[in-house]
């Protein structure tokens, strides 16, 4: 019979300062570079740590940088393309939001994904969310910009080659991103080490390390699906059948107005611990996000960027968290 083990909330703090103190800084921000870091230096002081840097001054090179400025350029490259665009009533696609025969729980909604032309894409999504209907949000993450974009391709490069050379592989996926400050994507967690690259707009990540994961409160949440119905604008959410359950972080950072004490009193771990780190990534810039961290982003105005997916070693790092996972915290 195997013994279960739990950890209590002193123990949990301990963990969430030390790893501050001694990896990632007691300063809540993300380090800064001015410029890439050789091959070694990434691996060394950021890959090795698992901790997250934005690199700026690091896309100059690329045509997208200039050419993707301009609405006309893309439509004309792409026309008629045809891609996938993820539509929600309120902008947050794969998050929790009311069980659709339940108001007072909450499941795990997943987004209605239209196919339509490039051109119908984006206007829809730099018009949506103004009139309150509708969010667009391209974010397909299936290795899009190799297939649905690939007309692109040599806007940008085919992979970043100091971390392609650390992480000693070329990157699994290559994903194109646009959205408008409308949508968000809640907490959650890849298993990728991913170099996000920011084009057009700005991005805005609230990051925090694998060893927070008690803070986030994951739960296993119902799944349902949005389904859109364009000949009157709206939505219908349904549970999946059968029924199957995602687990889930519960806490919405920014709760909203009139919610505010709940959500602290439901979701003390994260509200009274360590701030989250936080970080803008600007046009011509990479986040490094490491494996394993949670991130909850949001955008404006309109983004566009690219982001590597590299696969992650399945190592110590992975038994850790394995372990920090299993174990239950006394909230």
């Amino acid at each position: 019979m195997v013994k279960k083990y739990s950890i209590g909330n002193e123990e949990l703090e301990t963990l969430w300062e030390e790893v501050r103190e001694l990896s990632l800084g007691t300063s809540n921000h993300v380090e800064r570079l001015q410029s890439p870091p050789s091959p070694i230096e990434f691996l060394r002081n950021y890959v090795t740590p698992n901790k997250p840097c934005i690199i700026s001054n690091a896309l100059e090179h690329w045509p997208a940088l200039s050419l993707w400025t301009s609405d006309d350029y893309l439509c004309q490259a792409l026309g008629s393309t045809e891609v996938s665009v993820h539509l929600t009533p309120n902008g947050r696609a794969d998050s929790l939001v009311p069980h659709p025969a339940d108001s007072s729980s909450l499941c795990f909604a997943s987004a209605h994904v239209e196919h339509m032309s490039f051109t119908d894409a984006f206007h829809l999504i730099s018009d949506s969310g103004e009139s309150g209907d509708v969010v667009a949000y391209a974010q397909q993450q299936n290795d899009c910009f190799r297939s649905e974009y690939g007309v692109l391709g040599s806007d940008c490069d085919a992979h970043i080659d100091w971390a392609s050379e650390a992480l000693g592989c070329l990157p699994e996926a290559v994903n194109l991103w646009i959205g408008n400050n409308h949508s968000e994507t809640s907490f959650h967690k890849d298993h990728y080490e991913n170099l996000y690259a920011v084009v057009s707009g700005e991005k805005h990540f609230l990051l925090l390390p694998p060893t927070d994961i008690h803070r986030l409160y994951i739960r296993p949440y119902p799944a349902a699906n949005y389904s859109y119905y364009q000949d009157t604008g709206g939505f219908d959410l349904e549970l999946e059948d059968p029924v199957r359950h995602v687990p889930w972080c519960s806490v919405n950072p920014y709760p909203s107005q009139g919610r505010e004490e709940k959500e602290h009193n439901d979701f003390p771990l994260y509200f009274n611990g360590p701030k989250p780190f936080e970080c803008t990534v600007k046009a011509g810039e990479i986040l490094y996000l490491p494996s394993m961290w949670f991130h909850y982003v949001k955008q404006s105005p309109r983004t566009i960027a690219v982001n590597y997916w590299y696969d992650m070693q399945f190592d110590m790092k992975y038994a850790y968290f394995n372990f920090l996972q299993s174990v239950n915290p006394i909230a």
